[in-house]
């Protein structure tokens, strides 16, 4: 420890220009820490079964386009069955080219979740990325009370 001190009358003492970046560093690596501490944590794994949908249903357009998915794995175009290689001209022609018209995508509860995501990403390969999922309406289950032991 020293003194500084002096003796030439002047009573002030010096200024410091410097900045003192000391605090500032170790916010910073506080902040570091906590965030990753917090990031593995934010992130959560667990499998879940999803529920069915007692959403109130949206309103139909005059002429929905439907593209359904049957327990074969066949597509059909409102009523009509569809070959997979002509998917593609085939809407277009449905919807006489306008890429922004909502496709109702309709699958049997046989289908795998695999085949949906193929049908979906067929759709956006020809350019439709408006796709609604449709399903049937259930009615809300009441809550179950817990019972207290």
């Amino acid at each position: 420890m020293a003194v500084r001190l002096n003796h030439g009358g002047d009573d002030e003492l010096d200024v410091n220009h410097d900045i003192n970046v000391t605090p500032f560093i170790d916010v910073i690596l506080v902040l570091l820490i906590i965030f990753m501490v917090a990031a593995p944590l934010s992130t959560v794994d667990v499998p879940v079964d999803l529920p069915a949908s007692t959403a109130t249903p949206a309103p139909r357009p005059d002429k929905p386009v439907f593209l359904t998915i049957d327990e074969q794995l066949g597509l059909s175009l409102g009523n009509n069955k569809v070959p997979r290689d002509t998917f593609g001209p085939a809407l277009e022609t449905l919807t006489k080219g306008d890429k922004e018209t909502r496709i109702f995508l309709r699958a049997d509860e046989e289908v795998p979740y695999g085949e949906i995501m193929i049908v979906m990403n067929m759709l956006r390969e020809v350019g439709y990325l408006k796709i609604a999922l449709v399903g049937t309406e259930t009615a809300p289950v009441p809550a179950q009370p817990v019972p207290t032991p």
